[in-house]
């Protein structure tokens, strides 16, 4: 029988707030909190959690069958502050054993 193992890469970026030149300086704020809660609560819903679901479901049931992750730093940031119930879903799916986390840069940028 052949082995099959999905990669899956996991990240979501802080969506940037308006930021004008008056606020250099006084607020350090740089993020849209509320977009960004609205966009992983979208995702979140549509995707990770039914995906998580069906995941654990042919884990359990294929002892052939093996995913991979790869989670960026800041979606962790997010998945912890914001919506723990996925991280746990996350969590129940490498709880399996056969689940592999991999190397991920934190903010999954192409800036240096």
């Amino acid at each position: 029988m052949v082995s099959i193992c999905f990669y899956f890469q996991v990240h979501q970026p802080y969506r940037l707030r308006e930021y004008n030149v008056f606020e250099i300086g006084k607020n350090h704020s740089y993020t849209n909190k509320k977009k960004n809660l609205g966009i992983l609560k979208k995702v979140a819903e549509k995707c990770y959690l039914p995906t998580n679901e069906l995941m654990l479901d042919l884990l359990n049931k294929h002892e052939e069958f093996k995913i991979s992750y790869s989670f960026s730093g800041v979606i962790l940031e997010q998945f912890e502050e914001l919506m723990p119930d996925v991280l746990q879903s996350f969590k129940d799916l490498v709880d399996t054993g056969k689940v592999e986390i991999l190397d991920e840069t934190y903010y999954h940028s192409l800036a240096f």
